[in-house]
């Protein structure tokens, strides 16, 4: 039997859903730093990469002055880092000093990348949509990194790097590593 569920909470049905971090730089090369959960490919030639951000966050206003973003993606032995970076705004916080975060160089964009994550999609920002109460930054992904050692075929190999999910509820997971392959 199905249960109608609170369609003011639809998207927690969507979870687990892994988190990134998404660095952005002020106009004073200040880097801020958000946790999102809600991001997505959206195409592959060209290629695109969506991340979902509410007006009211820090980091929306920074994005669209900058125009450009890293997304890194985190391995869930952060997961206290990540929380932290979801849970603080970087207008009252320096959300880089207060969890020990350590930035290096993007190769494309003056936007610095997260070394602790384990891959790293330097974008520059194609298009702002505003979706209901969300804008869907897209960017160009103009550069790609992840650590060589995490690689399998190019894929992450899950059992080298645990991604971390959102599970909604300030909750997070890890994936089990029993994997078949077809």
């Amino acid at each position: 039997m199905k249960k109608k569920c609170n369609m003011d909470k639809f998207y927690n049905l969507a979870f687990p859903m892994s988190t990134v971090l998404v660095t952005c730089n002020d106009k004073k090369e200040n880097t801020n730093v958000i946790t999102i959960a809600w991001h997505t490919t959206i195409s592959k030639n060209p290629p695109l990469y969506a991340i979902s951000v509410a007006p009211s966050r820090y980091s929306y206003d920074i994005i669209k002055k900058s125009k450009e973003f890293v997304i890194n993606f985190a391995p869930f032995s952060m997961v206290e880092k990540i929380h932290f970076c979801g849970t603080h705004s970087g207008r009252k916080t320096d959300k880089i000093k207060k969890t020990n975060l350590t930035l290096i160089p993007s190769e494309k964009i003056k936007t610095p990348s997260i070394k602790e994550c384990y891959t790293h999609f330097e974008c520059k920002l194609n298009k702002t949509v505003t979706l209901g109460d969300h804008c869907l930054f897209i960017g160009e992904v103009l550069n790609v990194r992840a650590d060589k050692e995490i690689l399998d075929k190019d894929i992450i190999d899950n059992e080298k790097i645990q991604t971390c999910f959102y599970l909604g509820n300030n909750t997070y997971s890890k994936l089990d590593t029993n994997k078949k392959r077809f």
